[in-house]
């Protein structure tokens, strides 16, 4: 059967993903992990003034070294508005404004008190233990730019300028399905013929590790009406499904789609997950993934993440390519595109023993897909191959 490239399957998957432009505001302790709809820039100077970066006394410099008077105390949040004249000295907090008059800060273990006077004996320069206003943030600066995903670092920033809330893209709806009458819910009793659907709690597991939301329809029966149905009043921007993809007698995802939708494309020349669909259905876009638990998840990483990252402006999601240098065998001829499950520490790249598309198990710690063109040989250890960094 003939099918289309791996590379093909994304340029279709996202020239029909539609980019989430709806904008929402929430508040800045819930925005983390968010992406900006908008550019942030300072409206002040942060620190908003000069101010001392320890405990000590605030003087003028150039009188240094002599005997101060000392003619107050400042905490931090005070504010001393006289200034500091001739032979004097004020007792300052970390974090307290630098009185006028005075153009350095002495440590307090550095000097001598009496009980009224301080005695410094060394010469200071000028700005020495001094926080400039706006050392950190200028008024006018970009604080966070538009199409930016919002870490803790860039709460902090806008805190810093007393923002509150932030304006950011609705999240992407995200729908997870399984078709296929062998699978129970994990209340149910295992019985003959029947197994637990991992599958959808990979998708879901997988999506709240990038930061989605899914909504998971749960198992869908091996009837296309009912399947129709169910599909067709979903208010989502992303379904994906995975199992009933291939040929079989109970493989109903073809004619759900013929009812209800318009097919993209049908089979990728990959191995594993060939028999993955790509599909519209109103203002959705449809992923049937292989019923397979490793290639569900190898199809999820390959063909959704690119689609996630289209819609929900988060570049991040994309995946990065790496080469590196085999440290074990992969003793099978490659006749078609292959994707394989590895291990990559920076360097060398380690290969569980089982690679087939029904086994998850050795998946667990795997962090990369080794890339293997089609027509290749057998691979041996010490070879260099491409790898797709998950």
């Amino acid at each position: 059967m003939e099918g289309i490239s791996f590379e093909r399957a994304i340029e279709l998957l996202t020239a029909n993903a539609k980019e989430i432009s709806d904008v929402e505001k929430v508040p800045l302790i819930n925005s983390v992990g968010r992406v900006t709809a908008q550019d942030y820039f300072a409206t002040f100077d942060n620190p908003p003034f000069d101010r001392s970066p320890l405990d000590g006394y605030a003087l003028n410099s150039s009188e240094t070294p002599r005997r101060f008077k000392v003619v107050g105390e400042e905490c931090a949040g005070d504010f001393f508005s006289d200034e500091i004249k001739s032979g004097e000295a004020l007792r300052i907090m970390t974090g307290a404004a630098i009185p006028k008059g005075c153009d350095c800060v002495i440590r307090q273990e550095d000097v001598t008190f009496d009980g009224e006077n301080i005695f410094v004996p060394y010469k200071l320069h000028k700005h020495e233990n001094y926080c400039f206003a706006g050392e950190d943030i200028k008024a006018g600066a970009l604080l966070v730019a538009k199409n930016e995903k919002l870490t803790a670092a860039h709460v902090a920033i806008l805190a810093s300028q007393g923002v509150s809330s932030v304006e950011v893209y609705r999240r992407p709806r995200i729908a997870i399905a399984s078709t296929g009458d062998e699978l129970l819910n994990l209340d149910e009793k295992i019985s003959a013929g029947k197994i637990y659907n991992s599958n959808l709690y990979l998708l879901a597991a997988r999506l709240i590790e990038l930061g989605f939301e899914p909504k998971i329809l749960g198992n869908l029966p091996d009837d296309v009406d009912i399947c129709a149905e169910k599909i067709s009043v979903l208010n989502v921007d992303l379904l994906i499904t995975t199992g009933g993809v291939s040929v079989g007698k109970k493989d109903i995802m073809h004619d759900v789609v013929k009812k209800i939708g318009r097919r993209i494309f049908w089979r990728v020349l990959m191995k594993p997950g060939a028999p993955v669909i790509g599909w519209t259905c109103g203002n959705f876009l449809g992923i049937a993934l292989s019923g397979n638990p490793f290639a569900a998840y190898a199809t999820f990483e390959l063909l959704a993440r690119p689609v996630l990252a289209e819609m929900s402006h988060r570049a991040d999601i994309l995946y990065n390519r790496s080469r590196g240098v085999l440290a074990d065998d992969f003793p099978k001829k490659s006749f078609g595109r292959r994707f394989i499950r590895a291990k990559f520490d920076g360097e060398k790249i380690y290969l569980p023993s089982r690679h087939e598309s029904g086994s998850l198990y050795s998946a667990a710690g795997c962090n990369a897909l080794v890339d293997i063109p089609a027509g290749s040989d057998e691979l041996k250890a010490g070879d260099e191959v491409e790898i797709i960094l998950l």
